[in-house]
């Protein structure tokens, strides 16, 4: 339909895109452990992303090649460093999709974050480069030619990834995926900066003034840069194993609830989220007069409830305790209370 071709039209998807995946994969949501068909369907995504995008750049540079416009050669820019981007992070897909080993005993799960961060790393790069490329064009000056065939090929290469993007976020948070998920993002970025391109080309078709192009170059970049500086925070959170508040809410009122049950007490919650798995553990506070195996039975059973409850891959660690000496020994020993 020829309504597919109107700018305006492909500047509301990207809005939607964008107010729904503003955030990185919210613990709200229930997550089954991966199974090995998961871990296939995830490194296809990964696979596919890299293809599309190699695709992506050939199509930008023809492009830039026929008409010399600085948004388009910035649009093509910013794909060559997705492509590297994409790169490790397929790399940082199959390292923490490893279990763990010897040398890494809680997994290799973190990577994710670092991926994260490097993508937006490379985000921010990719924003800098269009701008010093705008401001030389501002000042040397612009020569466009072939604006319609241009035009053409960079619409096409907005359709094709915007759904490439929402497909990432989608398999993303079905799988709790910060690398798929960033990785959509940084390719929402690329529409976002292609959707400008388009604007410029039709400003300058319309007006004849050139200096649209680099004009809008450089708020393209600002917007991405946005998001790139939003991707490093994330990973930095994920690093400094910062805590999810809706998470920590949930844990303590499934504690809370089997503890009050169990006529028990839990003190010394920690949690940590590691890429796909969450490690948790705390201390439970029993009667005197309870056996140890007896004691061992009940924090198994509160143990398997909450990991059931929060429906994801998940380590869960109880230390058990006695209520009535419980200060006097940890003050002897000088433990925490």
């Amino acid at each position: 339909m020829q309504v597919k071709n109107d700018p305006l039209y492909l500047k509301g998807i990207l809005e939607q895109l964008n107010r729904k995946h503003t955030h990185l994969t919210p613990t709200t949501m229930k997550k089954r452990p991966l199974t090995a068909s998961d871990r296939k369907d995830m490194n296809f995504s990964m696979r596919l992303s890299f293809l599309v995008g190699l695709f992506m750049l050939l199509i930008k540079s023809y492009a830039y090649w026929i008409t010399g416009s600085t948004a388009i050669l910035s649009d093509a820019a910013e794909s060559i460093i997705h492509l590297f981007a994409v790169g490790f992070a397929a790399y940082s897909m199959w390292l923490s999709l490893k279990p763990a080993d010897e040398n890494h005993l809680y997994g290799h799960d973190k990577v994710s974050f670092f991926s994260a961060g490097f993508e937006g790393a490379m985000i921010i790069f990719a924003a800098l480069f269009i701008t010093y490329e705008s401001i030389h064009k501002i000042i040397f000056g612009v020569n466009l030619e072939n604006v319609d065939e241009g035009m053409f090929f960079i619409i096409a290469s907005i359709a094709i990834n915007l759904f490439l993007s929402l497909y990432l976020i989608k398999k993303g948070k079905k799988y709790n995926s910060i690398i798929l998920e960033a990785n959509g993002k940084h390719i929402l970025t690329d529409c976002w900066t292609s959707f400008a391109v388009i604007i410029a080309l039709l400003l300058v078709k319309l007006t004849g003034f050139t200096l649209f192009d680099p004009i809008i170059a450089i708020f393209a970049a600002l917007n991405i840069l946005r998001t790139g500086t939003k991707l490093i925070k994330r990973s930095v959170s994920g690093l400094m194993d910062q805590a999810d508040s809706t998470l920590h809410k949930r844990i303590i009122e499934l504690l809370t609830k089997e503890t009050e049950s169990k006529n028990l007490e839990f003190h010394h919650l920690r949690h940590r989220l590691s890429g796909y798995k969450i490690f948790v553990e705390f201390h439970l506070l029993f009667p005197d007069d309870l056996k140890l195996g007896e004691a061992h039975e009940i924090a198994s059973e509160i143990e398997y409830k909450l990991k059931k409850e929060l429906d994801r891959e998940s380590e869960i660690s109880t230390h058990l305790e006695l209520k009535k000496h419980h200060d006097d020994v940890h003050k002897k020993y000088e433990l925490p209370i």
